[in-house]
């Protein structure tokens, strides 16, 4: 059995009255590709929102590389992010913002991207690769780190070239074709150098062609950047075809995790879920 890199213990995630995610626990092992799947309105956008720190949970608790990252007060406020060899020698640091978690390793796509759409290809990159740069703001104001910013741009454009993007790096990001710009999103992401990658939707609006390109491309990054993936998706044969294992949400609760083989074969998924369209939006 793997080393967990993420372990989601006990979330719940309520909006007044609304159960988003109801006590939801997970793993995803180092070096593994994870799914969560399951009908429209499921809770699974949600649940990487309480991951990523965009939603403060209203119960439970994330810890990321053996360490607590989140965790939530009695009165609702997100905890801390624990770093430290034991219990005893831990520093506390605030985590509020998901700024601050992908600078611990997690990175994210979205259902609907969110590139910078008016910058080229290469400036989308750049600034993701800002926030590992190795400048201050005064050395970056005046441009006095010229070789870091070398060193940025070279990185940047290997990233492009893995991703077959090198020819459109001056082009207008908002201006490519969607299944361009969902591939230019994931080299974003990969930019920050994460640990762990979580993709939304990454195949949405993609033809059968893309999505086995994708589903190819999800594998080669996962070993060329020693990745764990965490994905949500509704095409299944991506799904089986590349996942370590998978996690079925229904209206917020956990109904099946296992094998691609033990949650396709599984009654309650094949009931809440298995027979829906697979461009169903979450």
């Amino acid at each position: 059995m793997s080393e967990n890199i993420l372990h989601v213990e006990n979330i719940t995630m309520q909006f007044g009255g609304v159960v988003a995610v109801n006590n939801l626990t997970l793993d995803v092992g180092k070096g593994e590709i994870v799914a969560l799947i399951g009908p429209n309105g499921a809770g699974k956008t949600t649940a990487f929102n309480v991951i990523t720190g965009v939603y403060e949970p209203t119960n439970g608790r994330v810890d990321f590389q053996g360490q607590m990252m989140l965790q939530n007060h009695p009165t609702g406020k997100m905890a801390k992010a624990y770093k430290g060899e034991n219990m005893g020698m831990y520093k506390h640091t605030m985590v509020k913002s998901p700024d601050a978690i992908a600078k611990l390793g997690i990175a994210r796509t979205f259902q609907n991207i969110r590139l910078f759409s008016e910058l080229t290809v290469l400036d989308n990159v750049l600034i993701a690769m800002h926030m590992r740069a190795k400048q201050n703001i005064f050395s970056a104001t005046f441009r006095l780190n010229y070789k870091e910013e070398q060193r940025m741009r070279r990185a940047a454009m290997e990233l492009l070239e893995i991703q077959n993007l090198q020819h459109l790096k001056d082009d207008i990001a908002g201006s490519l074709p969607y299944g361009i710009q969902r591939r230019l999103e994931i080299a974003r992401a990969l930019a920050t150098e994460p640990k762990l990658l979580l993709l939304d939707e990454p195949a949405a609006g993609m033809n059968p062609q893309e999505t086995q390109e994708l589903t190819d491309f999800i594998v080669q990054i996962k070993d060329q950047y020693d990745l764990s993936i965490f994905m949500i998706e509704h095409h299944m044969d991506l799904v089986m075809q590349i996942s370590d294992q998978i996690y079925v949400l229904d209206f917020g609760r956990l109904i099946a995790q296992g094998t691609p083989e033990e949650v396709s074969n599984d009654p309650r998924v094949i009931e809440a879920y298995l027979g829906v369209s697979e461009d169903a939006e979450d």
